[in-house]
């Protein structure tokens, strides 16, 4: 785990949001010439980590420049709006599709409230604020952010979400991922390395166009990925390669559960069966040290998400 006191040689800092559990939501700090950008920021309970960690670098909130927004789902960027009020000099880059709902989030917290309820939504993520509109810069692909002389470029980046973008740091020859190259927990690391999964979101999951932008951030021939859940991964043209893999085979499981008949919640819970059964048996063949229990605990929230993406995605003709 790399901590806030930690930087990589290319003045990158992981932080470590605090969202539902440790070494589970990241957040980064990039450090270039006395200047700072952030790419994501968890909630509003992140900021006392967030600001923290600018501490420990020897630099002020005047002295952050950007907040970049890989995607505006809550775990990303529920604080965005807390955390501009802090950073006086900083502007929120967002992809064209989430900005709307950066400068109005009426309609992204009654979706999650919908989904959650307003007590749950307090807890988790706290109060959503919006961003001022002349705060926020509209990312379009290809995008360059000029952090003190460092260009950091923003790439349209769909699949897991429409309004997804990657950002590529030249100078470690690293993207930063959000959700699009997967999940990659610490707990499930072995010898042959770390071990990664895909994410679908419950409304915008396109196993198509996310299988592009996996290319897309390959074809650069990155030497690191900087992933929301967890961290910094190597080895990322197999990680890239079984994420593909995997995605053809979630599609499979979820038509073979729609082919199976019968009402809703019983093509959920055979999705759920069939992605708890393959996500256990990756684990086990990557040689994973948690036990069968302990990974279904691990990865029940991701399962339930993936399942649901799978059935919106059916839904709509998939």
């Amino acid at each position: 785990m790399t901590s806030a006191s930690d930087p990589s040689p290319h003045g990158i800092v992981t932080v470590d949001t605090g969202f539902h559990r440790p070494i589970f939501d990241a957040a980064y700090l990039i450090v270039e010439n006395g200047r700072a950008a952030f790419v994501d920021c968890g909630t509003q309970h992140s900021i006392p980590a967030l600001l923290d960690a600018l501490a420990q670098q020897g630099l002020t909130p005047a002295e952050v420049d950007w907040l970049i927004l890989t995607h505006v789902h809550l775990d990303h960027a529920g604080g965005a709006g807390a955390l501009m009020r802090r950073l006086p000099n900083a502007r929120a880059v967002v992809h064209p599709r989430g900005a709307p709902h950066m400068i109005d989030p009426e309609v992204l917290v009654a979706g999650a409230t919908a989904v959650y309820g307003a007590e749950e939504i307090a807890r988790s993520y706290g109060e959503i604020v919006p961003i001022p509109a002349e705060r926020v810069v509209v990312a379009r692909d290809g995008h360059v952010v000029d952090l003190a002389g460092r260009p950091l470029l923003c790439v349209d980046t769909p699949g897991h979400a429409r309004h997804h973008l990657c950002v590529w740091d030249p100078r470690s020859r690293a993207w930063f991922t959000g959700d699009t190259f997967g999940l990659s927990y610490r707990e499930f690391d072995a010898p042959r390395g770390p071990f990664v999964l895909p994410t679908s979101s419950p409304v915008q999951f396109e196993p198509e166009p996310l299988k592009a932008s996996i290319r897309t951030l390959l074809a650069r021939d990155p030497e690191a990925m900087y992933l929301t859940h967890y961290g910094r991964v190597g080895d990322v043209q197999r990680l890239g390669a079984e994420l593909i893999e995997q995605i053809d085979a979630m599609v499979r499981l979820a038509r073979a559960a729609a082919a199976a008949g019968g009402d809703r919640p019983a093509r959920h819970a055979r999705l759920i069966a069939a992605l708890t059964d393959y996500f256990l048996a990756r684990a086990q063949a990557h040689g994973s040290a948690l036990s069968p229990t302990q990974v279904q605990a691990v990865l029940a929230v991701d399962i339930e998400l993936n399942a649901q993406g799978l059935e919106v995605w059916l839904d709509r003709g998939g």
